[in-house]
């Protein structure tokens, strides 16, 4: 589904029920303090290192976790997941809408009848011509970037020569576009239930309207790019200060847990703080100076075993199998190599990293994909890399990736030129835990003869690294399915429609016989054939080598002494923070 979020550990996340039974490791899922009634009041507080989130405005926001906090908080969609313990956890919900949507036509036609008495935050009544505003801006790609691209692909608008949607959203468009946009998301005469035509039948296309491209917005509140700064709310809390320091949101009067079935706003108010040491952070944790603080983005490596072996911080932390494949994307227009790309992935001391980040306890396994083996049905090692395939070493396989270097030199010597003398450009998000990695990761290549230099990026990691003319060679990133299919996970990653293709592998050679074979997949109703494709196209994406395969992830959270109702959320991977309350 989404992109590994603000994390050190290793989107977007899958939300099937079956995903996580009997398959994922999980320690303190149930909620803190349970046998505890929640108490209403006081201020829960969020400690981040990064100097803010990537995304605020719903239409834009594609991380798990940042996914898990406005959408508990902040921001209602068509259907929700339901917060709650375990397996139910992935169940969908009614939310804005008065039911989980109605399918027809085989699937291609959908329809969300919305509940009375919803309202944005400055009381205007939510309607469908919201939902239907909301919608289209996805289509201004120049715009709203970095959030799903699923209704690019499926709304049953034509396109362009050049394969393009004619519809190009609300702020430059035309008649035709238009049009054609409406009559694919219409809305009944009484402006309460709209309906979406898809251009093929789509079974789960209800999952996709737990998202944020598919909730309201008022068009004469729209300020483009800059909505993402301060979005209106429709949940049970407002933002009243984005500034470098913190995001401040207090209670919204005009949310109504009449309308509201699940949500249950217990703190006064909910704030992140930015731009915090991560090493600061973890001592908060630990100290318990701020009792009423979450750790945001999980502890430090470094810190892991004082947090875990204390068994007086048993009831303040988890430690989660989580559902992101991680991986580093080459960016293929810039090595176009394939043999150079392989070697990148063999020379790499893949034990190393794993042992640093906290090994099988806390980092999780070596990947054999991007296919997580919690989205179980689709799940297979590939052979192809990682463990079951014939040339992996945990440490490096260095003999293997000197031959293939070698096999480069005349092959593409520009490309080996460039792994070995100019040096290969990482993006990294910055933290601490990359000062430790980056000497690794140098010694590890230097092995084979290639030289890495790495582009550490502050803050803005995605909205960087997505954006084609200022990606560099590889970016370090991680994903995990949008619910339990494949079909969120390989077209996404690897198609040219998808929304996180950051290898922009389109002009290699295997890219179009590939893409065929996406586009039969997505179209095959059998799932046992479907599961089968996935795992097919897993292993091909693998033998290009348009991402280096790292680990299928672990997750730790921490929290403070007064943070009371803490549980895994299964369809996030992150905390259920709509849950927490306040125990003082």
């Amino acid at each position: 589904m989404r992109a590994m979020s603000a994390r050190r550990r290793a989107t977007v996340v899958a939300s099937a029920a079956a995903l996580f039974i009997g398959t994922a490791l999980v320690s303190g899922v149930g909620p803190a303090n349970a046998a505890t009634k929640p108490k209403t009041g006081g201020i829960l507080t969020l400690l981040e290192h990064e100097p803010r989130l990537d995304h605020l405005d719903p239409s834009r926001i594609y991380t798990g976790r940042d996914l898990a906090f406005m959408n508990s908080f902040h921001t209602r969609t068509l259907v929700a997941y339901n917060p709650v313990p375990g397996a139910a956890g992935a169940n969908l919900v009614p939310d804005l809408a008065t039911n989980t949507g109605v399918p027809s036509n085989e699937a291609k036609t959908w329809k969300f009848t919305l509940r009375p008495g919803t309202k944005f935050e400055d009381g205007v009544a939510i309607t469908c011509e919201h939902v239907q505003y909301g919608v289209s801006r996805v289509f201004a790609t120049d715009v709203i970037t970095n959030g799903p691209a699923y209704l690019q692909a499926w709304l049953d608008i034509p396109k362009d020569k050049d394969g393009n949607s004619i519809y190009t959203g609300p702020y430059k468009n035309t008649p035709e576009g238009v049009a054609a946009f409406k009559k694919a998301v219409s809305c009944s005469k009484d402006n309460r239930t709209i309906t979406f035509q898809l251009n093929k039948s789509v079974a789960d296309f209800n999952y996709l309207a737990t998202y944020g491209v598919i909730s309201p917005i008022q068009a004469k509140k729209d300020t483009g790019d800059k909505y993402d700064l301060l979005p209106q709310a429709t949940g049970p809390y407002k933002i009243v200060e984005n500034s470098k320091t913190q995001l401040r949101m207090v209670r919204n009067p005009q949310w109504s847990k009449s309308t509201d079935g699940f949500r249950t706003p217990y703190p006064d108010e909910v704030i992140i703080q930015f731009g915090l040491d991560e090493e600061v952070i973890d001592q908060i944790m630990l100290e318990d100076t701020i009792p009423t603080a979450v750790n945001f983005g999980g502890p430090l490596p470094t810190n892991r075993d004082k947090f875990f072996d204390d068994p007086n911080l048993a009831k303040r932390r988890m430690n989660n199998s989580d559902p992101y494949a991680n991986y580093i994307a080459f960016n293929v227009k810039k090595m176009p190599c394939l043999e150079v790309r392989a070697a990148m992935y063999y020379a790499r001391n893949a034990k190393a990293l794993l042992d640093y980040a906290g090994g099988p306890k806390f980092a999780g396994s070596y990947a054999t994909g991007v296919i997580s083996p919690l989205v179980a049905t689709d799940f297979a090692p590939t052979k192809v890399v990682g463990p079951g395939s014939a040339d992996f070493m945990p440490e490096g396989n260095i003999a293997k990736a000197k031959a293939l270097l070698e096999t480069a030199k005349t092959k593409c010597p520009a490309d080996y030129k460039k792994a070995t003398e100019d040096g290969i450009l990482i993006d990294a998000r910055q933290s601490v835990a990359l000062n430790d990695t980056i000497p690794i990761n140098e010694a590890a290549y230097a092995r084979a003869g290639i030289k890495v230099k790495y582009n550490i990026i502050k803050s803005g990691y995605y909205s960087t690294v997505m954006n084609p003319a200022k990606q560099s060679d590889m970016s370090g990133a991680g994903w995990g399915a949008d619910w339990a299919n494949a079909s969120t996970v390989i077209p996404e990653l690897f198609a040219s429609y998808g929304g996180f293709n950051l290898s922009q592998n389109t002009d290699d050679p295997n890219y179009k016989a590939f893409e065929d074979k996406v586009n039969l997949a997505m179209k095959t109703t059998d799932r046992k054939k479907q599961a089968a494709m996935w795992k097919a196209l897993d292993a091909e994406a693998m033998k290009n080598f348009w991402v280096l395969p790292t680990t299928f992830g672990k997750a730790q959270e921490v929290w403070g002494s007064q943070v009371a109702g803490v549980f895994f959320w299964v369809p996030q991977g992150n905390p259920a923070y709509g849950k927490m309350w306040i125990n003082n």
